[in-house]
């Protein structure tokens, strides 16, 4: 008789912590989920600082949940891997021992920025063609913070790391980083995957604090002693290097290949587009980072909040069907959709402005809202609204996309839709016609813990390698192909929203309407 056996990812996110079993087939056997807080030093607005201790016990309590509740042998886990929101860091003494950390939501570091900006005006786009890196959300303001805040603190650190690679630490005591998601650091050599200690030079940063470096997949160690007592896992199991949010959601949708693109529709939207053949953009408007795979790349274009507005509508006009929820059972959004559906491509003409296209070097989005709708409560409706953010959110994307086309000289055939949003039929057939591409969707919607869950197969050679374990686990539930006549409305509308939006953040960058976000710095 054959023994079962699994793999274990722990997927550390913005708002919460998840650690999920699979086995070796990609099959989801058990989650436990934990919200967390990330909390506001009340001397420092804009802070967020990440708990390292509270966050560990919240991790160590999931895990032991999991083993309780799946009845599983700690012997038959035989690899970890790690993923988490990018962007968010570590500071370390000479001992290991953290010494401060921010979430990646962090924005305490505008005096920084600007103080960046007056080293010299070119030092950021000097700094993004070295790293695909801009301030808006790399770790450099962020360290300079520490330095020009907590000098003590400052003159201790002996390595910066990322939040998955901290939980890496934590399970073997090694102190490492890999490309995907220390590249969002902005103090990487893009291209060589390698720290780059002239980019931390240039920004007035110490050059001797970056640990070693390991490709996702790589066996980092085993579980020490210490975290096999207190979690109840076991000292054989391997500890496997993981990768970021973003790139390991790629890994686990089977966006690895030159070409290959994807959209995870979370809280923010991602779109991702796969190379072997990196070039920096002259314009430095989208993101260049590592992809989770070895000698790949990936451009990312950044859509901000179309999960959080989708939240904030439910939570500020679905009451009734909040009600019907808890009566019936059925979800606010299920509910909404069955109305949405009903309501035309293009929403009678309706715009929803909640985020403009990606622009990293200049980053900010005008003030939200709603414009051309009427007093016609049959055609504007609370539906109707609905569907207009979720227009909103494919007109992003297909800006952002043709933005990375422009850079590439080439555009995807199709796309590979994950994440939250990609659970909704009526927003992936949106995204569909707003693109006039094919739309697939994968079985495993949230896609990045199965990443994580393949890149602890692959280092304890359950697979060959990314692709051996892509053919095995990855399968996808349904294709959406564009229909011609709302791919007709689409692009008459999506010309309008361009220009719409232009004047909108016009009015914000002359103040009289205020910024949905800005960079820091701006």
């Amino acid at each position: 008789m054959t023994v079962e056996k699994y793999l274990m990812a722990i997927d550390a996110g913005t708002g919460s912590v998840r650690v999920i079993l699979f086995d070796t087939h990609g099959n989801e056997q058990h989650v436990s989920q934990s919200e967390w807080v990330h909390k506001e030093d009340s001397r420092y607005p804009g802070s967020m600082d990440f708990d390292v201790e509270t966050n560990f016990k919240i991790i160590t309590r999931l895990i032991k949940e999991t083993l309780a509740k799946s009845n599983v042998n700690p012997k038959e886990i035989i690899s970890i891997s790690t993923t988490s929101m990018r962007e968010a860091i570590v500071l370390y003494d000479e001992n290991g021992k953290e010494l401060w950390a921010c979430a990646n939501v962090d924005s305490r570091s505008d005096m920084e920025v600007n103080n960046l900006h007056k080293i010299s005006e070119s030092l950021e786009a000097e700094i993004y063609q070295l790293s695909g890196q801009t301030f808006s959300l790399g770790a450099i303001p962020r360290i300079l913070w520490v330095k020009n805040n907590m000098p003590d603190i400052y003159e201790k650190v002996k390595y910066v790391t990322m939040l998955n690679d901290w939980i890496t630490y934590r399970l073997t005591g090694v102190i490492s980083v890999e490309p995907s998601n220390g590249c969002t650091s902005g103090i990487f050599d893009i291209k060589k995957r390698v720290w780059e200690p002239e980019i931390a030079d240039k920004a007035g940063l110490r050059t001797d604090i970056y640990p070693i470096i390991h490709e996702s997949g790589t066996v980092i160690g085993n579980l020490t002693k210490q975290m096999a007592t207190l979690t109840g896992l076991n000292t054989q199991t391997l500890i496997v290097a993981g990768g970021g949010d973003a790139q390991l959601g790629c890994l686990g949708m089977g966006v690895i290949d030159e070409g290959d693109a994807a959209v995870l529709g979370g809280s923010f939207w991602q779109y991702e587009y796969t190379t072997r053949n990196v070039q920096l953009d002259d314009e430095c408007k989208v993101r260049v980072n590592c992809h989770a795979v070895p000698d790949t790349w990936q451009y990312e274009a950044i859509a901000f909040f179309p999960g959080l507005v989708m939240r904030w509508f439910r939570d500020t006009f679905c009451e009734l069907e909040k009600h019907i929820q808890i009566e019936t059972g059925e979800s606010i959004y299920s509910q909404m959709e069955k109305r949405a559906i009903d309501v035309p491509a293009g929403s009678y003409g309706m715009l929803s402005t909640f985020s403009d296209k990606m622009n990293y070097i200049s980053w900010k989005h005008a003030a939200p809202g709603f414009l051309n709708f009427k007093l016609d409560t049959d055609k504007f409706n609370k539906a109707t609204f609905y569907r207009a953010i979720m227009e909103n959110a494919a007109f992003v994307t297909r800006g952002n996309i043709e933005t990375v086309n422009s850079i590439t000289g080439t555009s995807p055939d199709s796309i590979i839709f994950g994440g939250g949003a990609s659970k909704s039929d009526l927003w992936c057939q949106i995204l569909s016609d707003l693109l006039n591409k094919t739309v697939k969707v994968p079985v495993v919607r949230e896609s990045t813990a199965l990443g994580a869950a393949i890149c602890a197969g692959v280092g304890a050679q359950v697979y060959d390698n990314f692709s051996d374990a892509i053919s095995k686990v990855v399968k996808f539930e349904k294709t959406y192909h564009p229909i011609a006549e709302n791919s007709s409305v689409y692009d008459h509308l999506y010309k309008k929203w361009e220009k719409v939006y232009s004047n909108q953040l016009r009015l914000a960058d002359d103040g009289i309407t205020e910024h949905m976000w800005i960079a820091p710095g701006l």
